[in-house]
């Protein structure tokens, strides 16, 4: 009798967790799903390809070109990426295998809290502090003349959001790596310096290129902040001190009042609908990476 109880409790057990398991899976298919379906409208009206690669954007005569906003979610995106690669890749090194505990235990809450900052308070600091920096002395450096309200701008501010969280993957990363390997580098005569680069990254790479993956992902889709600093001007930014106008903010200006209109609540789907495309393209990208480097180790 207790066995047979004990079996059916396993059942249900069971039950509950392949049905989470199924949530899990279903829960992307079916934001796919509606997205698809909202956007349907425009693609048929319009032409996929029309869609993506015009460049004009009048949406009260019914033309729809995405291609400004993709191509400014794109500058944005790999320059904060850019800027915050080698400072969270050294910081981790430094905090893992340079640093004493006693700053690493330090460092740990202030990270979290970095963390922790509500986007909003982000787009406030730049606002107040990067966009002088960029508008008066940054592109006068470079010889251009800007406002601030710039891709520049909101790759930096993307950058300093960024850092909390590819450093925590990153510490992790490394915090597995088997400190016999590095002890046993270090035995044979290698500096500490020529260690890690040979043995700690080497043997975390493929951990690296994800969190970085997984940054990117983050990145392209960071709304309030970028739009607070990036300028929000439909057109093909030429250079990195000129406004541009990100698919997220463009979702977050358009989609409360444009709800009445079947065709510009079409077209916010749509921009929806390549956030998450590209989202899933570069995760699925990053695994096949992450895969074939796992492999030639």
């Amino acid at each position: 009798m207790y066995l047979k109880a004990r079996k059916i409790k396993d059942r249900i057990s069971g039950g509950w967790v392949q049905l989470v398991l199924v949530f899990v899976f279903v829960l992307p298919l079916g934001i796919l799903a509606s997205l698809l379906y909202k956007s349907w409208l425009i693609m048929q009206t319009t032409g996929i390809g029309d869609l993506l690669f015009s460049s004009v954007w009048r949406p009260l005569a019914g033309e729809f070109g995405f291609f400004p906003f993709i191509i400014s979610s794109i500058w944005v995106t790999i320059l904060g990426l850019l800027i915050t690669a080698p400072i969270c890749l050294f910081t981790a090194i430094y905090l893992t295998y340079y640093g004493s505990n006693r700053l690493s235990v330090f460092m740990r809450p202030v990270i979290d809290i970095l963390a922790g900052i509500p986007s909003v308070i982000y787009g406030v600091w730049g606002v107040l502090i990067i966009i002088p920096f960029t508008g008066r002395f940054l592109a006068p450096l470079f010889g251009y003349e800007s406002t601030g309200f710039s891709i520049m701008a909101g790759g930096l501010v993307l950058a300093i959001m960024l850092i909390p969280f590819i450093l925590n993957i990153l510490i992790e990363i490394f915090r597995t790596v088997p400190v016999e390997q590095y002890e046993a580098s270090l035995s044979l005569g290698a500096t500490q310096w020529e260690s890690i680069k040979h043995v700690v990254v080497r043997r975390s790479f493929p951990g690296i290129v994800s969190a970085f993956a997984l940054g990117l992902s983050r990145a392209f889709g960071e709304t309030i902040a970028v739009l607070m600093v990036v300028g929000n001007v439909v057109g093909v930014p030429e250079n990195l001190f000129q406004p541009g106008y990100p698919l997220p903010a463009l979702i977050a200006n358009n989609y409360g009042e444009m709800l009445s209109i079947p065709m510009f609540d079409s077209a916010l789907m749509f921009a929806a609908l390549i956030l998450l495309v590209v989202v899933v393209f570069f995760n699925l990208l990053s695994r096949f990476v992450i895969i074939y480097l796992e492999k030639r180790q």
